[in-house]
């Protein structure tokens, strides 16, 4: 058999099978596949899995029979020592040439898999990291900082002036590589900035030159800003090495600027949001076209090099849909202002608290307003708080997750309700469309355990925030809207904290003030039904000293109330057990109180 040469510079890699701990091992050789991407050596003594799932490409299934055939796969030992409830393996009896790293995981694993993903080194990296970067969009977008090297300003008496973008690198070692690899920079970065850097600002640091230096490219857009403004420019030349005053400013790319900046405050919100992210390079490529419409560029060349026929369309523009007539009278609200306000509200705040006593409808003109103006429900999640819902409920975290294939169970970083609902709301094309979180019953849950440092960014959506669980730099989105409901009578749950408070306009939903009072007895009028019980929820109420104790009229707003002996009925078991909590101990007899009978005596 021919000598197979591992590729230079690369390690052993491994894969860990569930349940038994076993392991495969191989590495990198210099030959390509016929993919275009390295062969794979998977080493004898491996032990990989004997079951092929759903899934597994034919030609990988033939493999693999091929392999059995052949005797390069037998039956891997079993008996005392090995796990009783262990999947049946096989184990590798020589070397196998693989066509790539994906083929090899998929022989291992008995299922399709990503190679550079799946087979890691001994301390945890990917192989991925050992390999030049792939397929990237023809054009990307860049920030690089500058305005604090070191404490040096750079951005105006250096970069702008001699058009350059630059990194630090002064404890990195001749570069030989034009571009080098996320695994020899780690190599470089652990040797030249050993005793001078942490783990995590070491890890930081190989990110930020793999981006610098093999990401970019000629033609990118790069960005940086000083003292409130943004200056753009477009790359020009690969990256160099070279010296500089203390090593401020030794990677550079060259650059052409824009001659005049951009006021900081007048950048589009989801620039900003970007711009907000605290890192000393950044990938803006999710809002290129929002530099592109700063600098005039459509696809990297002057809008005045495009013909007519291909002007950039005009971004469409977040608003809420007008309240009109129809609207008004399908929710019985006889006075349009009211809606109106509530939709300057939603545009000026992006959060909303309906308040008030049970039975207002809090939650059905919660569900009512984001469908319309969120264009359907679509557009439109619903969550309901408790006293045990958490961040990870709400947001995410880690949650026993059965794998559908392989049937093994792990802990996986799952997505709550808001950010799914943001995740969708900040897709391309999406970013103009309102979206609406509905939290029914706000005040059950510790706001403060289920926000987290979510609590900033309801405060300023210009801004993101380092999430706890995943690590990524998280905004929400503008066109994000959340529409919460509070119960005021039950005295179990806890005050809204005025933390809260600031973030949310509170619009309350009182049977004593419009558009709740009078809602019973419009809707009895449309319904052709008789007013008395619309007269006699408005008695009630004004024998209830405390207004966060009054009836709402959506009790008798049910047909089943208007059947034979349905008011009486409900008025028994829906609207007394309340009163009679609410005056528990105080010796009132409620029913005298409160009954139909002596509502009927005072109105007839």
């Amino acid at each position: 058999m021919p000598q197979l040469d591992r590729l230079p510079g690369t390690p052993e890699f491994r894969i860990k099978l569930p349940k038994d701990g076993s392991e495969a091992r191989g590495h990198l050789l210099t030959e390509f596949g016929g993919n275009g991407t390295y062969k794979f050596l998977l080493r004898e003594g491996s032990v990989v899995t004997a079951e092929a799932w759903p899934g597994l490409g034919d030609h990988a299934r033939r493999f693999r029979k091929e392999l059995r055939a052949n005797g390069t796969l037998v039956d891997a030992p079993t008996g005392p020592g090995f796990p009783e409830d262990a999947p049946p393996r096989w184990t590798v009896t020589r070397d196998i040439e693989c066509n790539s790293s994906s083929a090899a995981a998929a022989l291992v694993y008995g299922y399709d898999a990503s190679g550079p993903e799946s087979w890691r080194t001994a301390e945890g990296h990917p192989l991925g990291d050992y390999l030049s970067t792939g397929w990237r969009a023809p054009r990307k977008a860049w920030l690089v900082r500058g305005s604090n090297v070191s404490g040096h300003n750079l951005v105006r008496p250096l970069w702008l002036k001699e058009g350059f973008v630059s990194l630090q690198g002064a404890h990195l070692p001749p570069l030989e590589e034009a571009d080098p690899t996320k695994s020899a920079l780690r190599r470089f970065v652990e040797e030249g900035y050993e005793g001078a850097a942490s783990y995590h600002q070491k890890q930081g640091l190989v990110d930020e030159l793999h981006a610098f230096l093999t990401q970019m490219r000629v033609g990118d857009t790069v960005a940086t800003h000083d003292d409130d403004r943004l200056y753009l420019g477009r790359i020009t030349e690969d990256a160099v090495q070279t010296t500089s005053p203390g090593g401020l400013s030794n990677l550079r790319r060259s650059v052409t600027w824009w001659a005049d900046g951009h006021a900081y405050d007048e950048l589009p919100g989801e620039l900003r949001q970007k711009l907000s992210v605290q890192h000393d390079v950044v990938d803006l490529t999710g809002v290129l076209d929002a530099l592109d419409g700063l600098t005039g560029q459509v696809d990297g060349t002057d809008e005045t090099e495009v013909t007519e026929t291909l002007e950039r369309p005009a971004l469409k523009e977040l608003t809420l849909p007008e309240i009109d007539g129809g609207l008004a009278a399908d929710l019985l609200v006889h006075d349009r202002a009211w809606l109106e306000e509530m939709r300057e509200l939603l545009l000026d705040e992006k959060q909303m608290v309906l308040y008030g006593p049970p039975g207002t409808g809090k939650t059905y003109l919660a569900m009512e307003l984001a469908e319309y103006f969120g264009g359907g429900p679509e557009q439109v999640k619903i969550v309901q708080f408790h006293p045990s819902y958490a961040y990870e409920d709400f947001f995410e975290g880690f949650r026993p997750v059965e794998d559908p294939e392989t049937r093994e169970v792990a802990f996986r970083l799952t997505a709550g309700p808001l950010r799914e609902l943001a995740d969708l709301a900040s897709r391309e094309g999406n970013r103009h469309v309102p979206h609406f979180l509905i939290i029914d019953e706000i005040n059950r849950a510790n706001l403060a355990k289920v926000f987290g440092e979510l609590y900033f960014l309801l405060e300023y959506r210009d801004r993101s925030v380092r999430l706890t669980y995943s690590g990524d730099d998280f905004p929400l989105p503008p066109n994000l809207f959340v529409i919460g409901t509070m119960n005021t009578a039950d005295r179990s749950i806890a005050l809204v904290d005025a933390a809260m408070r600031r973030r949310f306009a509170f619009v309350e939903l009182s049977p004593r003030t419009e558009p709740t009072a009078g809602l019973l007895a419009r809707w009895l009028k449309r319904e052709g039904r008789d007013l008395e019980p619309a007269r006699l929820l408005d008695a009630l109420n004004a024998r209830i000293e405390d207004a966060d104790f009054a009836i709402g009229p959506s009790y008798l707003m049910k047909p089943g109330v208007y059947r034979d002996g349905g008011l009486e009925r409900t008025w028994r078991t829906k609207i007394m057990p309340l009163l009679e909590e609410h005056h528990y101990g105080e010796g009132i007899d409620v029913a005298a109180r409160y009954g139909l009978d002596a509502l009927r005596e005072q109105h007839p």
